[in-house]
C-alpha cells in the first residue's frame, strides 16, 4: 500500500489566462502591497513597454526597480538590490522575468530578512552539499519581504522554495532555502512571453519537461506528482513545437506555461530529481551554461544511462510525449532537435578544459547523489558528460 503525506505549499494561488495589468491590480489591493519593488528583466525594461505598464498599474506603491540581474544571479546583484529595496522599505516584491530575476527576487528577500548587507555574509545561509550526498542547511530566518512573481520563461523556478546564487568570483552556484522563499502569488500571462527570445523559451520549456522526467522517473515519486508530471509531458510536447510554428499562438503558450507549472509539482512534495539537474547546475556555475540549455544537452544521456533500472517508466514518458514508438531518451532528444535546440555541450560553448572541474562539482550537488542508477564518484558524471560532448 502507497504512504505518504501531501502538503500544499505556502503559494496563495496562480492566476492563470488573464492579463497581467488586470491581474496585478488585483492582488496588489489584495495583499494591501504599500510599497512594490519591481525586479525585472532588463531587456524589458529596455526595449519593451511592460515594465511601463506595471509602473502604471502601481502608480505610488512603486518603491523602485530593479532591472540589473546578470544571468545566474550573481550574488554582488543580489546585494545591490536588496540594500536598495531596504532603503525604500519595500514590503512586497514584483518579478517580471525568467529564472535569474525570480531566483534574485527570492534572494534579496532572504536579505532582508537576514540582515544580509554585503555579498560575502551569504556564505553562511547556503546549503552545502558534501561529496557523499550528506546535506547541511544553515538556520534562515523568513524573507524580510515575499514575491508577485510574472514568469516570462517556462523553468518554473517560480514554484520551488530554493533559490540559487553564484558566487562569480569563486565560479560557484549556492543554493538557498525557505519555505517561505516562495512567492506569494504567481501570475501567468501568455501575452508576456511574447517578447522573450524564442531560443530561451523554447530551452526553458525543455528544462520544464525535465522536471517532470526526472520527477516521474525519481526514486521517491507520489500519486499527485506522477499525474501531474505526465499531464506536463503532454502540455509540453504539444505546445512546445507549436510555439515554434506560430509565435503568436497564446493558448499554446498558455499550454506551455501550464505544462511548467505542472512540471514542478513533485518538487515542493520533496520528490527527488536526478543527475540531469545535478549536473545542470554546475554547468549553469562553472561552465556558464543557461539552465534550459543544461537540459537540452543531458537530459538525453540521464535517460539512457538509467533505463535499465526504470525503463518501464521510460516507456510512459514516451507514451505521454506522443512517441509510444521510441525509448523516452530518442523522444526528447527527437523534440529538443525539432525545436532547433542544442545537442551537444561543443554546441552550447562549453570547453575541454572543464570537463573534471563540472565532474568534480556535480558530487557536491543533492540531486546527483539521488539519481535513480548510482553515481559512483566523478568518472561516472565524466562519462555522462563525454557521452555528451
Amino acid at each position: 500500500m502507497v504512504r505518504g503525506t501531501h502538503r500544499y505549499p505556502p503559494i496563495d494561488g496562480v492566476i492563470y489566462g488573464i492579463p497581467l495589468a488586470e491581474a496585478l491590480e488585483t492582488e496588489v489591493k489584495r495583499l494591501d502591497a504599500g510599497a512594490v519593488y519591481v525586479m525585472a528583466s532588463g531587456t524589458l525594461n529596455r526595449e519593451t513597454r511592460l515594465i511601463d505598464d506595471v509602473r502604471d498599474v502601481l502608480g505610488n506603491r512603486l518603491a523602485g526597480v530593479c532591472a540589473k540581474i546578470g544571468a545566474h544571479t550573481p550574488r554582488i546583484d543580489v546585494v545591490a538590490a536588496a540594500n536598495e529595496a531596504r532603503a525604500a522599505g519595500a514590503d512586497t516584491i514584483l518579478t517580471v522575468g525568467g529564472g535569474s530575476v525570480t531566483d534574485a527576487a527570492k534572494m534579496v528577500g532572504l536579505c532582508l530578512g537576514n540582515d544580509v548587507s554585503d555579498p560575502d555574509q551569504l556564505d553562511r545561509f547556503a546549503t552545502i552539499v558534501h561529496g557523499d550526498g550528506r546535506i547541511e542547511r544553515p538556520q534562515t530566518q523568513p524573507p524580510g519581504a515575499r514575491a508577485i512573481c510574472v514568469p516570462t520563461t517556462l523553468s518554473a523556478g517560480e514554484f520551488n522554495s530554493a533559490a540559487g546564487c553564484t558566487d562569480t568570483i569563486k565560479h560557484r552556484k549556492q543554493l538557498y532555502h525557505h519555505p517561505l522563499l516562495m512567492p506569494r502569488t504567481i501570475i501567468l500571462d501568455p501575452a508576456v512571453t511574447i517578447h522573450t527570445p524564442e531560443w530561451l523559451l523554447l530551452s526553458t520549456g525543455i528544462r520544464a519537461l525535465d522536471h517532470a522526467v526526472e520527477d516521474y522517473c525519481s526514486l521517491h515519486p507520489t500519486p499527485f506528482s506522477d499525474g501531474m508530471c505526465l499531464q506536463a509531458l503532454r502540455l509540453l510536447s504539444r505546445g512546445l513545437p507549436a510555439v515554434k510554428k506560430d509565435p503568436g499562438n497564446l493558448d499554446a503558450r498558455l499550454d506551455c506555461q501550464l505544462g511548467s507549472w505542472m512540471s514542478i509539482m513533485g518538487t515542493q512534495n520533496g520528490v527527488t530529481k536526478g543527475a540531469s539537474h545535478g549536473i545542470g547546475h554546475v554547468l549553469g556555475g562553472t561552465a556558464n551554461v543557461p539552465h534550459g540549455y543544461t537540459s537540452c544537452v543531458m537530459l538525453p544521456h540521464v535517460l539512457r544511462f538509467n533505463e535499465p533500472v526504470n525503463g518501464e517508466r521510460q516507456k510512459h514518458i514516451a507514451e505521454a510525449m506522443g512517441r509510444p514508438d521510441l525509448p523516452a531518451a530518442d523522444a526528447v532528444a527527437a523534440l529538443i532537435a525539432a525545436l532547433g535546440l542544442p545537442g551537444t555541450l561543443r554546441d552550447v560553448g562549453m570547453t575541454q578544459d572543464l570537463m573534471d572541474p563540472v565532474a568534480e562539482g556535480s558530487m557536491h550537488d543533492r540531486w546527483v547523489h539521488t539519481n535513480p542508477r548510482k553515481i559512483d564518484g566523478p568518472a561516472t558524471v565524466r562519462r555522462l558528460l563525454e557521452a555528451a560532448w
